[in-house]
């Protein structure tokens, strides 16, 4: 690993972190949402799904030892969240650069991360909650799914909206590696964008629905 590319990734990483400690939106219950996993996978999309797996565990770990309040359990939930989206993301994309990579991988991840956080939420919460585990069961479909569409739909539209320019900025900054800096990138069309806007629009609403404001 080269000092431009060890110098980014802990960039990304730091500010990964910032925005999980400090821009936590409340969606439904006691369940928040941050935008770290964006910047995960746009670190996924430039250097591949091991170096997003690398950002989800130094963002995880300095996550357990600062804000989160759940210990070695949210360490593994918040672990198994970010990587569940961001590794197929950007492992899609790595084979294929090109919008319709990164569209099917996002959309991979989508789904990868919902269902495996809606079974680990079943498997783990109970024990970080302090509940019994039919106390979790009832709260899935009408907290937990919402939650975990919402976050990943939003992680999803943002990551399409921001990567060329987030890698743009990079380059310029002359931050990147000169191999990255000549991958192909994402070619946005109005479109995509629209697409895009659309579903963090619904996303919001939604969040206004589930918070009783819309």
């Amino acid at each position: 690993m080269n000092t431009k590319k060890l110098t980014t990734l802990a960039m990304l990483s730091a500010i990964a972190f910032v925005l999980a400690a400090f821009a936590r939106v409340p969606i439904v219950l006691f369940l928040r949402y941050d935008p770290k996993d964006v910047v995960i996978a746009i670190g996924g999309f430039i250097f591949g799904p091991m170096a997003a797996f690398m950002i989800t565990v130094v963002v995880s770990v300095v996550q357990m030892f600062t804000v989160s309040q759940t210990g070695f359990w949210g360490l593994i939930m918040n672990i198994i969240a970010s990587s569940a989206f961001c590794c197929p993301a950007a492992y899609i994309y790595k084979k294929n650069r090109t919008l319709k990579g990164a569209v099917y991988g996002l959309i991979a991840g989508f789904f990868t991360a919902t269902i495996a956080m809606m079974l680990w939420n079943y498997l783990v919460a109970p024990i970080y909650m302090g509940v019994p585990r039919a106390q979790v069961a009832e709260l899935l479909l009408p907290a937990f799914l919402p939650f975990n569409l919402i976050k990943n739909g939003l992680n999803v539209a943002f990551t399409i909206l921001l990567y060329k320019h987030v890698k743009s900025a990079l380059g310029l900054a002359n931050l990147l590696p000169p191999t990255t800096e000549q991958d192909s990138s994402v070619k946005f069309n109005f479109g995509i964008i629209a697409i895009m806007i659309f579903v963090v629009i619904t996303c919001v609403l939604w969040v206004l629905v589930l918070q009783d404001i819309f």
